[in-house]
């Protein structure tokens, strides 16, 4: 059964259902050590079988490594090779970059990158915007096919594409149980031509036959990562009872199409709108599911089958916010359920330095804070003063000529600000927006009501000249903090 393929980029090629490499990770959890000679060779069945495209990362264990002895083998046929690069927050060099460029490209024992993905911890603090800016570099040189983003909600994959960085792709969450990428962002990639790359389309294997029926698992007992994680999310979604609604539904449509459950998982997936591929975890030389997966390019779902789907997730809860939330804010849908696996410490997004009176303050870094003498905001006592603030970031205009992406971005770094002086965005009691254009008003101001909603504060929103022809809002906030 031949497998349906897309072209993701000029020259590059892919498979829709990706074999993705996570759980060697977990199988070389506690010190163990995978044969990676096996490991190379138990990939070939994949290519063999028209499944040419794998997904990893650079913590993924010796994920990479084992590309590069898929590599060398005798007769190994051409296949495309993604992976990912997942900084520690803080400061990113143009040095660091191209160390961890270097470091995938010996491993992997390659001299292009077919896609790299990029994940950012948090989009307060502006080295994102930097790394994405080197990595570019790296692409231009021909030593990265393709850039693509990784856990990205859609205002920054928005921000990140107004600024000029050439997202192919987004890989993030999306299953029967979290459909967040059906929403904003499926429709933003679908006008834009970026492909989302859904992973977790199985649940950590929770949705296939081997889970119909059963009883609730207890989350100590669990076996892998993937299941821990996934169990989270499906306690987020309505827990087990509304979660084996969907599993039973899945069931009925896949006994009436002759296929799997997890075909039918996949298949949901693989329809909605902008999805480009669907990942399918693999245990290398433990596992293969090569047969099954190649089914899903043999069925789809009838008006039926989408209608019995339908039902049974009116039954699931929504997973709050937009994709990759999980990683930045509770609920931590990780498999330990925070952000202690992944970091030792989070740095402020900027430096605080004592002023007078008592007084603390950060800067952004622009030139204009020097020029003119200001902080980019001061804390005096409980008080938190942002001054006006526009997308500006050193020498550089973010988010180009797309008044949502620059609010974003200006919103950011007052965010940024307010938690590098010991706030939160839900002590903002009051924000002022200026507007260089009237027309661009319902653009910002929805940039402002994705982010103050649920906050409220105290708001004033006019039309004023800036300063620069370039800058189309600017905005400035005041924040109380509790005690």
């Amino acid at each position: 059964m031949s497998v349906d393929r897309i072209t993701l980029a000029p020259g590059l090629t892919m498979a829709r259902a990706l074999t993705g490499l996570w759980q060697v990770a977990d199988m070389e959890r506690d010190g163990r050590t995978l044969d990676l000679d096996a490991a190379a060779r138990s990939m070939q069945p994949y290519v063999d079988g028209g499944l040419t495209t794998f997904d990893m990362a650079d913590h993924y264990g010796s994920a990479e490594d084992i590309v590069g002895r898929y590599r060398k083998l005798s007769g190994a046929k051409p296949a495309q090779f993604f992976t990912k690069w997942v900084p520690k927050p803080g400061p990113v060099t143009r040095t660091d970059v191209r160390e961890a460029v270097t470091r995938a490209l010996t491993r992997m024992q390659g001299e292009r990158i077919d896609l790299l993905q990029f994940h950012a911890w948090r989009f307060t603090d502006p080295s994102w915007l930097d790394a994405l800016g080197y990595l570019d570099e790296c692409r231009k040189e021909g030593l990265i096919g393709a850039l693509g983003a990784c856990n990205f909600d859609t205002a920054h994959v928005a921000v990140a594409v107004a600024s000029g960085i050439p997202f192919v792709s987004n890989q993030v969450c999306c299953s029967l149980i979290d459909r967040r990428a059906t929403g904003k962002l499926g429709a933003y990639a679908e006008s834009h031509g970026i492909k989302v790359l859904a992973y977790g389309t199985l649940a950590g294997g929770f949705l296939s036959d081997t889970w119909l029926g059963k009883p609730e698992p207890e989350m100590e007992r669990l076996a892998t990562w993937s299941q821990m994680k996934y169990k989270r999310f499906i306690d987020t979604a309505g827990g087990w009872g509304a979660f084996q609604r969907v599993l039973h539904a899945a069931s009925s449509v896949a006994k009436r199409m002759n296929v799997s459950i997890a075909n039918v998982a996949s298949r949901w997936v693989l329809e909605q709108p902008g999805v480009g591929g669907v990942i399918i975890g693999a245990r290398l030389s433990q596992s293969a599911h090569v047969d099954d997966t190649q089914r899903l390019f043999g069925f789809a779902l009838d008006a039926a089958a989408k209608a019995e789907l339908a039902e049974a997730l009116t039954h699931l809860s929504p997973i709050p916010g937009d994709c990759g939330d999980e990683y930045r804010k509770p609920p931590y849908l990780t498999a330990s359920g925070d952000l202690s696996h992944h970091l030792a410490s989070l740095p402020t997004p900027y430096r605080v330095m004592a002023g007078p009176h008592g007084r603390q303050q950060v800067k952004s870094g622009t030139s204009w804070e020097t020029m003119y003498g200001y902080a980019r905001a001061v804390r005096a006592g409980n008080r938190i003063n942002v001054s006006g603030t526009t997308a500006s970031h050193g020498d550089q205009l973010i988010g180009g000529t797309d008044p949502y992406a620059q609010a974003v971005f200006a919103l950011d770094k007052v965010q940024g600000a307010i938690e590098s002086l010991g706030g939160a965005l839900d002590d903002v009691v009051r924000t002022r927006v200026f507007v260089s254009k009237v027309a661009n008003w319902e653009a910002v101001a929805r940039a402002h009501g994705e982010r103050f909603g649920a906050i409220t504060p105290a708001n004033t929103l006019v039309e004023a000249r800036l300063v620069g022809d370039e800058f189309l809002v600017e905005i400035e906030a005041d924040a109380e903090l509790p005690g």
